[in-house]
């Protein structure tokens, strides 16, 4: 039979366990709220992210420029400064006078040169007093840049006939060829009105009223024929293009949207794509439309493609890294554009990667600027950007052991860091680019032309527009004038040999 104090001591002793349960149960919900607090401190913190970037789409600047707090040649401070004592003696003055050398007066360029091949018209200008028993002791030029809208004229070709004697038949010139056989439009018209849609972006219907000014009436169904028959008429010149553009060992790659009226889809309209290839060892761009974003569009037009490809981290570009024979390549200015949108949520860290992304890119600058071959620039790429890609993956690494992942900070690393090895690729041949920038300025123009006519009457429209965006694009990046290279294509291709097409590429053709 127990006695009192062992009661009492089994009594406490419960005690204290339900006293050790309670402080255990009151420190599980102490950490699970603290979590809580935490988890709802982070995701304020990310939807203020999320305002700060909507509020920078909406006002403020579109471009990605980042500048380091470390400026260049400037001393750094330590961060902890001691601070002398206020009864302190201040510490004595001295004079220190130095000398510098004075700034260079940078002289005024002065006027434009004009180009040579603008015509001259010459307008004397005599005194209003007599000049009689003068001698002219010399002159005084003044060039004015003026301007007259275009002309429309018409060609008449008058062709007299002969007949043959014996009554043999009729004696007549040959017609010239032309780009729209019995059409009204000549080369040079048809040049023109395209070169305004796809180059400067002027919808037809802006068109149209242009030529209503001069007297002249064009439906929109007739301009929409004559670029279509223009579009026929070159479409083996485009596949020149395609092929000469696939046989490069070395293609850049990105998609972009354009949104085309569907007969199937009345009052709304489908989501169709450019896929754009570059290929900048050729200086030449490739548009390819398809009605989807999958990867069956350039998995067929890539279906015997081997070398390098690059492309951003769209996932479909994943499968063809699979694929022997290519080599993915990964574009460092989408690893680095998410450390730039991460700047505003972390930007002691999203700025340190910035800092080092920015120095693998002054080796670039510096490639560049001393004009290195392929090989040159491959041997100092080795010297100097890999060690510096070494220090981005391992600053990378610690990073993200204590990221957040949904954070933009974890989203930057967690691209990054998936992507690291194609990333590095750009290593292996001194000819390949560090990103894919140069093919998403060969989309720009296509962008603006949404923002002017918004979307393309149908998917033979889209096919036919990317045709014209292909050739040029290709004029830009060799600065051939367009609307001179059209003309000269839309006058001889009538009668070109099909096996001499490569040499009317904007690339080829000696205008």
């Amino acid at each position: 039979m127990q006695n009192a104090s062992d009661i009492y001591v089994s009594e406490l002793q419960k005690h204290i366990k339900n006293l050790e349960y309670s402080n255990q149960i009151t420190e599980e919900k102490f950490q699970a709220s603290e979590e809580k607090l935490l988890a709802s401190e982070e995701k304020i913190k990310y939807l203020e992210f999320q305002i700060n970037e909507l509020r920078r789409l909406i006002f403020g600047a579109k471009r990605e420029r980042f500048i380091s707090n470390a400026a260049v040649n400037q001393l750094t401070l330590p961060f902890e400064v001691e601070e002398a004592p206020a009864t302190e003696k201040a510490p004595e003055q001295e004079q220190i006078a130095y000398t510098r050398e004075k700034a260079k007066k940078v002289n005024h360029p002065g006027r434009i040169d004009f180009p040579s091949h603008l015509p001259v018209v010459e307008i004397p200008i005599e005194p209003t007093e007599s000049t009689e028993g003068l001698v002219c002791i010399g002159q005084e030029v003044t060039t004015e840049l003026e301007y007259e809208p275009g002309k429309l004229f018409l060609n008449k070709y008058i062709r007299k006939k002969y007949a043959l004697p014996d009554g043999e038949g009729i004696l007549i010139g040959k017609l010239p060829s032309r780009p729209i056989e019995k059409g009204i439009p000549g080369p040079a018209l048809l040049s023109y009105i395209i070169v305004e849609k796809y180059v400067d972006h002027l919808p037809f219907y802006r068109q149209i009223e242009r030529f209503k000014r001069e007297g002249i009436t064009l439906p929109a169904s007739t301009i929409d024929s004559w670029t279509g028959q223009t579009a026929d008429l070159i479409e083996l010149l485009h596949e020149t293009l395609k092929r000469d553009i696939l046989g490069q060992g070395y293609l850049q790659v990105d998609e972009t949207p354009i949104k085309v009226l569907d007969r199937n889809k009345k009052g709304t309209t489908h989501q169709g794509y450019y896929w754009v290839y570059n290929a900048p060892l050729q200086n030449a761009v490739f548009y390819d439309y398809r009605q989807g974003r999958g990867r069956e569009g350039p998995a067929k037009l890539l279906e015997n493609f081997k070398g390098y490809l690059q492309t951003d981290g769209y996932t479909v570009y994943d499968w063809f890294a699979k694929q022997p024979g290519i080599t993915h390549v990964g574009c460092m200015a989408h690893a680095r554009r998410y450390f730039e949108k991460a700047l505003s949520y972390d930007a002691e860290k999203a700025g340190l990667v910035m800092s080092k992304i920015q120095e693998i890119y002054a080796v670039e600058r510096k490639a560049r600027e001393a004009g290195l071959s392929a090989a040159q620039r491959k041997e100092l790429r080795l010297d100097e950007s890999l060690p510096l890609m070494n220090e981005l993956g391992k600053l990378l690494a610690t990073m993200n052991k204590t990221a957040v992942p949904k954070s933009p900070m974890g989203v930057a690393l967690e691209y990054t860091i998936k992507r690291w090895d194609i990333l590095l690729n750009y290593l292996y041949d001194g000819s390949l680019e560090i990103d894919n920038n140069l093919v998403e300025n060969a989309i720009r123009p296509n962008a603006l032309g949404r923002k002017n006519y918004l979307f393309a009457g149908s998917h033979e429209g889209a096919k036919r527009a990317a045709m014209f965006y292909s050739f040029f694009g290709t004029c830009k990046k060799n600065n051939v004038n367009p609307y001179q290279w059209l003309k000269k294509v839309l006058e001889v291709i009538p009668d070109y040999p099909a096996n001499k097409l490569a040499d009317l590429l904007p690339q080829n053709l000696k205008l």
